[in-house]
């Protein structure tokens, strides 16, 4: 059978450059999961998209539906015939509902008994008429964060629609959506080539853009944007600072993109760079420019949308615009000197951090807290910069610059610390306590930052569990999926060895009065949190069962507990891992919680007990003392040195044996090995 093409071209009104890559995952789901429900097969899809337009591409499609054998079941038999076997009315009703006569009726046995049935044959339809009833939905369909209507019409989307390309093998598919009637005709820039063009195909959309001045491909237009200013910035003596968040937004923004480098003065380098480079990105789009040694430069790159005669009117206009900025910018730098942070922790009283948890001050003074034990506890020499950094660290939230730039809190702090002569430690602290911002993103380099980053986010944690605000599926307006794995991420990173359920235990503690909940009960939450971001994050780089297998076990010390994964990991790949596995398995499964019966060698009936008690005996105290030092993977290869005797005795010894006595005896025989090698990991949760 021959395959086609399908194309679709919705062109638009300026849609937000932040709604467009959604849209274009989702208008793939959606083809994909129209396509399929219609018997339809398909090669490649592939989306585009620009600020004025967003395509998709299909290719490999039937240009007819293939046919299907429908079968459908009925009432049951005895409710569709009566008891001379004659159909009733709902044998008749559902014969009727199946497009079929009732002669066509078959009984089908089941598992509730005799029921009708009717096999039929659907004929496939020709995929144009399918398409032209797909093609209406799916644009319907496409979710936007905010939708609206235009005119009198009941359709929505992202901005209003004023063409529709609809092509399959070249053949328009004819719908309507709104006042739209779908065609083949197409449109160029909107400036620089404001007409129409036919379009016959996908080939020969691509080539008319380009003729037209749109790049529709926002790949493509990512590596020009990426190229052009790399080479920019090399013209102007400098660096191109990368900023792929940037580049994805930009390139969003623009369908022919052209760059322009400007320049502004070097009075306002005596801003912090962070402040300079956030001004520019977030409120003007622009990318910055640095020296080798990635210090800032007085110059930016911006992103046209045009192709300009004078550039140099485009540069005159966007200096003007960024010059105010970096005015307020300067002066909001000046007047945040003239208060002390210390000065300014006091006014962290009357900011509410969240409303059943106080203020920002009340949350500081916990975490500081929280801060000092970890320090006293793992490094007792950097207690009083912590205890200090802790205090301080909050103190940017009510100055100007933060206020009008949030993206700077910390990194305000730590310079305003600086300039005030704080201790360089303290100041570092400062700005790293909000590490890691995001999953797998930078960390703490210092103690000291990395004990108040825990502290911190843990109040946060466990505060909120503690007044209800939990995280569903759907919304964690507290981040606290972020938190919990930046906690997880330092403690590893760093090597902490604690106490996790202690820790969280002596957060609630500092929270007492602001619990609404049961502390144990919050407790136990919180700590299932942990285990399951714990678990997933770990199973990104560890075969999933060796991480359930090692949590399972036990969930105190994250360090300890990530290093029996590693060598379980490593041990998997022995060849006395899967059997001992298996054997381990059995043992768990018979002994259920086991028994603290001592074991009597006298009550021995067969040599495969004495056997496996001497090899137990023998390996018990060099297992012990591997565990004590955390070698794991040590401890499961002397452990496995049990599994020829623990083979032999589940050949030869009946466990459940008549006699009490000698049955107890032996579970307590199993027992003993299982918890030596529960400590590990729970082998139930091995696969295999």
């Amino acid at each position: 059978m021959s395959t086609k093409e399908l194309f679709l071209e919705i062109g638009t009104e300026e849609i937000p450059a932040g709604f467009i890559p959604r849209a274009m995952a989702e208008m793939e789901a959606i083809i994909t999961r129209e396509l399929t429900a219609a018997r339809l097969t398909f090669g490649e899809v592939k989306t585009l998209a620009t600020p004025r337009r967003l395509a998709l591409l299909v290719r490999d499609i039937p240009a007819i539906q293939p046919d299907a054998e429908i079968t459908a079941t009925g009432p049951s038999r005895k409710a569709a015939y009566d008891a001379d076997g004659k159909p009733t009315k709902a044998a008749e009703g559902f014969a009727r509902g199946q497009g079929v006569d009732v002669s066509a009726i078959r009984i089908v046995t089941t598992d509730k008994g005799d029921y009708i049935s009717i096999t039929r044959t659907e004929t496939g339809r020709p995929t144009h008429e399918l398409l032209s009833e797909i093609l209406p939905g799916l644009i319907n369909d496409i979710p936007f964060k905010k939708s609206m209507r235009w005119g009198d019409l009941d359709v929505r989307f992202a901005r209003p629609i004023h063409w529709i390309v609809a092509l399959f093998d070249g053949v328009i598919v004819p719908f309507e959506f709104g006042n739209i009637t779908s065609g083949a005709v197409s449109r160029g820039h909107r400036f620089m080539a404001n007409t129409t063009f036919p379009v016959r195909d996908y080939a020969h959309y691509l080539e008319e853009c380009e003729r037209h001045f749109v790049i529709p491909d926002p790949e493509r237009r990512k590596e020009i944007i990426r190229r052009e200013t790399h080479r920019v910035a090399i013209a102007a003596g400098g660096h191109l600072l990368p900023d792929e968040e940037l580049l994805e937004q930009v390139s969003f923004l623009v369908e022919y993109p052209s760059a322009v480098h400007g320049t502004f003065s070097e009075e306002f380098l005596v801003v912090p760079k962070e402040v300079l480079i956030t001004s520019m990105r977030s409120h003007q789009r622009y990318f910055s420019i640095v020296d080798g040694d990635g210090k800032l430069l007085p110059g930016f790159i911006t992103i046209n949308n045009t192709l300009t005669e004078d550039p140099s009117v485009v540069v005159k206009g966007n200096q003007r615009v960024l010059r105010a900025r970096l005015s307020d910018a300067r002066f909001f730098f000046e007047e945040d000197q003239k208060v002390k942070l210390d000065e300014r922790v006091e006014g962290l009283k009357k900011v509410v951090y969240q409303q059943k948890l106080g203020t920002s001050f009340e949350k500081m003074e916990r975490f500081k807290a929280l801060a000092e034990g970890l320090a006293a506890k793992l490094n007792p020499d950097v207690k009083d910069q912590t205890g200090r950094a802790a205090w301080l660290c909050k103190a940017d939230l009510v100055s100007a610059m933060v206020g009008e730039f949030p993206e700077v809190q910390g990194i305000m702090g730590r310079e305003y610390a600086l300039l005030e002569g704080e201790d360089v430690a303290v100041a570092v602290a400062i700005a790293e306590h909000y590490l890691p911002t995001q999953a797998g993103g930078e960390l703490p380099v210092s103690d000291i930052g990395a004990f108040v980053s825990i502290a911190d986010k843990l109040d946060t944690i466990c505060g909120c569990f503690g007044v209800g605000l939990i995280p569903t599926g759907a919304a964690d307006p507290y981040a606290l999926r972020r938190a919990t794995i930046g906690i997880i991420s330092i403690i590893l990173n760093r090597g902490y060895r604690l106490s996790l359920p202690e820790l969280i235990g002596t957060s609630l503690e500092l929270l007492t009065a602001k619990l609404t909940r049961p502390r144990e009960q919050v407790a136990g939450e919180v700590l299932e949190y942990f285990r399951a971001r714990f678990i997933n994050l770990l199973a990104n780089d560890y075969p999933g069962d060796a991480v359930d297998a090692a949590v399972s076990a036990d969930f105190v010390d994250l360090v300890d507990v990530k290093a029996r994964i590693v060598a379980l990991a490593e041990f998997a790949t022995h060849s006395d891992f899967e059997p001992l596995a298996v054997a381990f398995k059995r043992v768990g499964n018979i002994i259920k919680e086991g028994t603290d019966a001592p074991i009597d060698p006298a009550l021995f009936e067969d040599a495969a007990e004495n056997a496996l008690y001497e090899a137990f005996s023998a390996v018990k105290a060099t297992v012990e003392t591997r565990v004590a030092a955390g070698s794991w993977l040590d401890a499961l290869i002397e452990i496995a040195t049990l599994r020829g005797p623990v083979d032999a005795f589940f050949d030869r010894v009946m466990v459940m044996a008549e006699d009490q006595r000698v049955r107890t005896n032996r579970l307590a025989l199993l027992t003993a090995i299982a918890r030596m090698f529960s400590r590990i990991a729970d082998f139930a949760k091995i696969a295999g």
